[in-house]
């Protein structure tokens, strides 16, 4: 059975639904938004909401999961293989300073925040935010982790615990007070790349290939 794929109009009408809901949830709470809310803020008619999504639960779950995907997807290594040893730490710091930005931008930080509020309603979403975000940033710098000591550039037997290490000596501090003190407390593009400069040197001290 072929399954035909969406039409180009079904899909701008369904990334006009989300980008709405989106801004309607961050706005006002999954509790107090409203379908006729995006309704108003989409020009999408609610029963081609529906249509789409179902209900309001769905349409919130939709939502999320697409900005964490689209989060995770613009954060990866270059292309370009592997770096030598004198330009290893600044392809670290280059790829980890563009995970934080990502991950630090306001409307991720106010999902973040809508999605913790809610975990009692929506613990499976909470998951996915969870898989999708820091776990799967975790997963993608082990992989390059072990290539690095594959090629002798690091010492990590547990490529797994070393990239850990890694993500949250640079994600810890930013995130953790952006996510308390709101976004007036995200670093501007200096003290983030301090930031990240100081996590890469720490982390090649303590891999330093023997």
């Amino acid at each position: 059975m072929v399954v035909e794929a969406p039409r180009p109009s079904s899909r701008r009408k369904r990334a006009a639904i989300l980008e709405a809901a989106e801004t309607v949830f961050l706005r006002d709470g999954f509790v107090g938004a409203s379908v006729d809310e995006v309704v108003a803020v989409s020009g999408v008619s609610k029963q081609t909401i529906y249509n789409h999504f179902g209900s309001k639960e769905r349409l919130f779950v939709a939502v999320v999961s697409a900005r964490t995907t689209a989060a995770g997807d613009a954060v990866h290594p270059d292309e370009h293989g592997l770096p030598g040893p004198d330009e290893l730490a600044g392809y670290l710091e280059k790829y980890l300073f563009r995970q934080a930005t990502v991950v630090l931008r306001p409307r991720i930080l106010r999902l973040r925040r809508l999605v913790i509020g809610e975990v009692e309603r929506f613990p499976d979403l909470a998951r996915t935010l969870w898989e999708d975000g820091p776990a799967r940033a975790i997963s993608a710098l082990a992989v390059l982790v072990s290539q690095l000591d594959a090629a002798g550039l690091v010492r990590a037997p547990d490529a797994r615990a070393a990239a850990s290490s890694l993500n949250w000596l640079v994600m810890s501090g930013p995130l953790n007070e952006a996510m308390l003190l709101g976004d007036g407390a995200v670093p501007d593009e200096e003290a983030l790349r301090r930031h990240t400069r100081e996590a890469v040197r720490i982390f090649l001290t303590a891999y330093a290939p023997t």
